[in-house]
């Protein structure tokens, strides 16, 4: 598990949202609170979040815009791609990160062990955070009508106040 971070992402109303906190820590240190972990890709048509080293999942974040162009924005294949690259090739396997990449259609979880998991909910979520932000979005999901940047932004609070490694300072993308 990549702990100091939660990621989550989600379609609700076929509004799609990307959220994620951001605290850095070394050790039991916080290092910083204001850290940019989501970003857009592929000119804002897919988010992507990251858990784990920073330096790391930039490089990830670039190669994988890198597949996104080489098979024109088809998230799925994109990602199987970078997968794939990332468990067999010699200096990526040894990145420590995990990502979460979604699109209007898709919500992805990749791994450096080859692992590129599309969640039966379409709620993804990454860091140590991670299974409370997810209990929280699918609590709210199905008790109220918020729509999916509010569950994410309500989600994480509700992790902030239970996950050390998560704070409130959360930023988030809609697509």
């Amino acid at each position: 598990m990549w702990h100091s971070t939660t990621i989550l992402g989600l379609t609700v109303k076929g509004q799609t949202a990307l959220g994620g906190d951001g605290q850095v820590t070394f050790d039991d240190t916080i290092m910083k609170h204001t850290a940019q972990k989501v970003r857009r890709l592929a000119d804002g048509r897919i988010l992507a979040g990251f858990a784990g080293a920073s330096a790391d999942a930039f490089t990830l974040f670039e190669r994988f815009e890198t597949k996104l162009e080489e098979f024109n924005n088809n998230l799925p294949r994109a990602a199987v791609e970078l997968s794939k690259d990332w468990r067999m090739d010699k200096y990526l396997r040894r990145l420590e990160a995990l990502l979460a990449v979604m699109d209007a259609h898709h919500a992805l979880i990749l791994s450096g062990n080859g692992d590129v998991i599309e969640p039966d909910d379409g709620v993804v979520a990454i860091g140590s955070g991670a299974p409370y932000a997810m209990a929280a979005a699918r609590a709210l999901i199905g008790n109220t009508k918020m729509n999916a940047e509010q569950v994410v932004r309500t989600a994480l609070e509700i992790t902030a106040d239970i996950c050390i490694f998560t704070n409130k300072d959360i930023t988030i993308e809609v697509l």
